[in-house]
């Protein structure tokens, strides 16, 4: 359970020249971003025209400005920084629906999704929701999951990175909210803009699919804290600390699949990283009953500053071996931050990058909520597994913790220009 505070993919501001707005307030202003900025011309992003200027286009904040690219060697949404918002929905195709189908309905997709990441509205029957605010930060990321290959008749194609899950003791899985044919992540740094897109991908869907589930969630919004910093999650808990960064030496090689494929990856999956998406129930009312050193000790950190129990910072080495003046461990063996180390899996690394929910509060007056897991790696029989097999056997958090639903999720490389994602595959 974890999210990422990643390096950046292609982001571009758009502030124009006439707006007053200089680059350095605009950097000001960009808070935990972290982004470059840049003039890209008025033409991105489709705020409404000053009253005083009717012939330009109002200046955006740098948060609405911010754009992530469509195009690239890997989709959007994997190493793109965390976005405020973000919707999960997974998609059936039709009956009668097939390879034909599906093709039709990824080229429509990323069509859709390639405007609304620049900016701009849908080519026609546009709800105007996103109508006065730029790109922010908009991300959308397209996969297919193991039942996709069966209904369009490639199971020849199917990866064996997408072999089912197995079955985990933590697991109290509703089967109607996991799975499905067709995944599709939604982020965004401003609500309207990732409802705009969300709307937008169902109205695309048409006759072809029809939603199976759909999840919503969100983060810390960029900015809201003094500099930027790993994110909390609902228990209070900085999370993320030792998720992978784009800048090791070794990243691509445990997160993407190579150019060529792999054993359990085909050709088509080149550049492509496979998701694990699971809906994790936070039992806070459990939580937060422990004091903050009993919470301490479930995870390993101290809730204050992220940093491990056997002290420093937040990025300082955990000192598995140190003990206490009673000759305890200072970690204990089934602190969650000990158990999840990639050092303590064979090296098993994922990037997680989820966002928080909240669904309501039931009749005894107990939240639903808790976390949108959603973790990145080049196998998951390798990255995520092994790693949730070793929680389960002993991990402190899960007596606070319920997975209530999962899916696995194919996620090919990112289109080229005038090409739609999945190409490879369906037209292959």
């Amino acid at each position: 359970m974890a999210d990422i505070q990643a390096d950046s993919e292609s982001r571009t501001g758009t502030p124009t020249p006439t707006s007053g707005i200089t680059r350095r307030r605009l950097i000001g202003t960009a808070g935990a971003t972290g982004v470059a900025l840049g003039a890209v011309g008025a033409g991105a992003g489709y705020a409404v025209a000053s009253s005083n200027s009717p012939e330009q286009p109002t200046a955006l904040t740098s948060l609405g400005a911010d754009a992530v690219m469509f195009h690239g060697k890997h989709q959007p949404g994997i190493t793109t920084p965390m976005q405020s918002r973000g919707h999960l929905v997974a998609f059936d195709l039709a009956a009668g629906a097939g390879r034909k189908e599906a093709a039709a309905l990824l080229r429509r997709w990323s069509a859709t999704a390639e405007r609304l990441m620049a900016g701009e509205p849908m080519t026609s029957g546009d709800t105007d929701v996103a109508r006065d605010a730029g790109p922010s930060s908009l991300s959308v990321t397209f996969g297919f999951g193991h039942s996709f290959f069966s209904r369009t008749g490639l199971e020849k194609q199917r990866p064996g990175a997408l072999d089912p899950l197995p079955d985990f003791f933590s697991d109290h899985l509703d089967k109607a909210r996991s799975n499905g044919d067709l995944w599709v992540q939604i982020g965004a740094d401003d609500g309207l803009v990732a409802f705009h897109a969300l709307r937008a991908i169902q109205k695309d869907a048409g006759a072809a699919a029809k939603v199976r589930w759909q999840m919503n969630g969100f983060n810390r919004s960029p900015g809201a804290t003094a500099q930027p910093m790993t994110a909390r999650n609902l228990m209070g808990q900085i999370d993320g600390t030792d998720n992978p960064k784009p800048s090791e030496s070794d990243f691509d090689k445990r997160i993407f699949v190579p150019a060529s494929g792999s054993a359990q990856s085909p050709a088509w999956m080149a550049h492509g990283s496979y998701a694990v998406v699971r809906r994790i129930r936070m039992l806070l009312d459990d939580w937060e009953k422990l004091s903050t050193t009993a919470q301490e000790a479930v995870i390993g950190r101290k809730k204050s500053t992220g940093a491990p129990l056997t002290g420093g910072t937040e990025t300082s080495e955990m000192k598995l071996d140190k003990t206490d003046a009673n000759g305890d461990l200072v970690v204990p063996l089934n602190a969650h931050a000990r158990i999840s180390r990639p050092d303590q899996n064979g090296g098993a690394a994922m990037v997680r990058r989820p966002f928080s929910f909240h669904d309501g509060i039931d009749a005894d007056g107990v939240p639903d909520a808790g976390l949108l897991f959603v973790c990145w790696q080049a196998d998951p029989l390798r990255g995520f597994v092994p790693v949730q097999r070793k929680l389960d056997r002993g991990d402190a958090l899960s007596s606070f913790i319920r997975h209530e639903a999962s899916g696995l999720f194919a996620v090919p490389g990112g289109a080229d220009k005038g090409g739609y994602v999945g190409q490879a595959l369906l037209e292959g």
